[in-house]
């Protein structure tokens, strides 16, 4: 059981024009999201920038990155742009940050810096924390160098399993954080992410993911009142309290998103 009220985010990093993003951003904020969250992928837009630009046309949703990368910029560079958002967002702006996904070395090949190894890629995440100040910080960790990271400095931990796990195993995940974090346990919010919402995945979803189904925390299916309950269960026994989700579902979650935001 935890004390941390339900809220939910939104994930999304792509738009045509800034009209688009504008409206992405309004809706999210329309719809009780409490965050509008934004991947760092060259495949998407800047997180920055985007984050930015989405706090311009919004007056309560706060804005997020989704993980920034921390091999991508030094700890310095972040903090510069964390300082920036936080300031002229009115304090709106909350720092997502994560190692470096295994497959992303392509991408810090393409902006001409050094991915490392996995030590060093956590180090670099480590230095990073420690240089920004103000603003709340969610770190995405899975094995037990991250978690025992997140434990320590974190605010939100995002954990970074396989949308296919179950509850049972997401479980075991959080019995090792518990073990890392001791007091800080209870303090911690407890993040987890939708992939999809409805009774059936997509198409191009299962391709991706192979076997997800019901049992499957990263799809939450059934009728609203079901959802509902998933969420509610999870949050009993798990203690998972932030929600968020692919922006493709964000109108399929919105029902249960009005039901539980802020309780």
């Amino acid at each position: 059981m935890t004390d941390h009220p339900f809220r939910f985010g939104a994930v999304a990093g792509q738009a045509p024009d800034s009209d688009a993003w504008a409206g992405l951003a309004r809706r999210a904020e329309s719809l009780g999201y409490s965050t509008l969250l934004v991947p760092d992928t060259l495949g998407t837009l800047s997180p920055f920038i985007a984050a930015a630009v989405a706090a311009t046309v919004t007056t309560t949703l706060r804005v997020g990155t989704y993980v920034v990368s921390a091999p991508y910029r030094t700890p310095e560079t972040v903090a510069w742009e964390t300082s920036t958002l936080h300031r002229l967002t009115g304090g709106r702006f909350e720092l997502g940050l994560g190692a470096g996904r295994p497959d992303a070395e392509q991408d810090a090949a393409a902006l001409g810096v050094t991915f490392g190894t996995p030590g060093q890629r956590i180090e670099r995440l480590a230095k990073t924390i420690d240089a920004v100040t103000d603003v709340r910080i969610m770190v995405a960790a899975a094995g037990t160098k991250l978690l025992r990271l997140a434990a320590r400095k974190a605010d939100t931990v995002a954990l970074g399993v396989p949308p296919t796990y179950t509850e049972e195993q997401v479980a075991a995940k959080l019995d090792e954080l518990y073990e890392l974090a001791g007091d800080r346990f209870n303090d911690l919010e407890l993040s987890m992410n939708l992939v999809a919402v409805g009774d059936e995945p997509p198409a191009w979803l299962r391709g991706r993911l192979g076997r997800i189904d019901s049992t499957s925390t990263g799809l939450l299916s059934g009728t609203v009142e079901e959802m509902t309950e998933t969420l509610r269960r999870r949050r009993d026994k798990l203690g998972i309290s932030y929600v968020s989700v692919n922006a493709q579902f964000m109108d399929e979650l919105a029902p249960v998103v009005e039901r539980l935001a802020g309780t």
